[in-house]
């Protein structure tokens, strides 16, 4: 038996690019066949809804109410609902799993510290770090930022992002021997894919999910038309769209 999990969710309450509440995903993510998601809602530095103006604790506050929101309508289900952040630096942004509300609370210097002190401080609380979506492009971005010493793994394959720049990112996965991260980044539904990480046992936690992840027993999963009964979740190893590179990336690549 396999359990899936969502590593990549947006809610409306600190996303600026979702219009979703988190409680509305339990009932759908559980339909589609997901044992859990992560909340992973843009973090101040990135495309954030928080207000600016308010005190640390109160951005906080609301920072986190999209994953609590979810959390409290998951009681009594068998979605495991679990905390993340995307934090952004330059355009290149990082999923960060095993870090939590009174860690945030307790770093309001996170805002000016560089990716390496970033993935320090992460891993001094029990964390990894995630490159998200390393390949994107988009009108708005005018780099591809990669920093290979700071990352604990690379996000493979992204719903929100056309075929051959998850290719990409997987082929800079295996150039340097990373874990490998599949998620939907789904900020509303219906979507088009979705994605997500397979695991043979059960997660309860996301220190649970750490650990997983990071003994390799996680597998990268995408399903076209997920709401459609003629189709399931497939290993992105297994689709040659995916993982073979049909076209280079346009934007100048800096390397950190």
């Amino acid at each position: 038996m396999s359990y899936l999990y969502e590593t990549h969710l947006h809610t409306m309450e600190a996303s600026k690019c979702s219009c979703t509440p988190g409680e509305d995903y339990i009932e759908y993510m559980l339909g589609l066949g997901y044992s859990g998601i992560i909340v992973t809602d843009h973090f101040f530095n990135g495309n954030s809804c928080v207000p600016k103006d308010l005190p640390w604790a109160d951005r906080i506050e609301q920072y986190c109410s999209g994953y609590e929101h979810a959390l409290a309508a998951s009681k009594g289900t068998d979605l495991n609902v679990m905390f993340g952040v995307e934090f952004n630096f330059e355009g290149d942004e990082y999923l960060l799993y095993g870090i939590d509300k009174k860690w945030l609370l307790e770093n309001e210097d996170i805002m000016v510290m560089s990716r390496k002190e970033i993935y320090d401080l992460v891993h001094m609380a029990g964390g990894m770090m995630i490159h998200a979506h390393p390949y994107r492009e988009r009108g708005y971005l005018p780099n591809i930022h990669l920093t290979p010493s700071v990352c604990d793994g690379a996000e493979v394959y992204n719903s929100g992002n056309p075929d051959w720049q998850n290719a990409l990112g997987y082929q800079y996965a295996k150039e340097h021997d990373f874990l490998m991260s599949a998620g939907s980044d789904i900020h509303q539904f219906p979507m088009l894919s979705m994605g997500g990480m397979s695991f043979p046992y059960k997660i309860n936690s996301i220190q649970e999910y750490v650990k997983a992840f990071l003994a390799g027993d996680g597998t990268p999963m995408f399903r076209i038309n997920p709401e459609s009964k003629d189709t399931e979740f497939t290993p992105v190893e297994e689709s040659e769209l995916l993982t073979k590179v049909t076209k280079e990336h346009t934007l100048p690549i800096i390397m950190h």
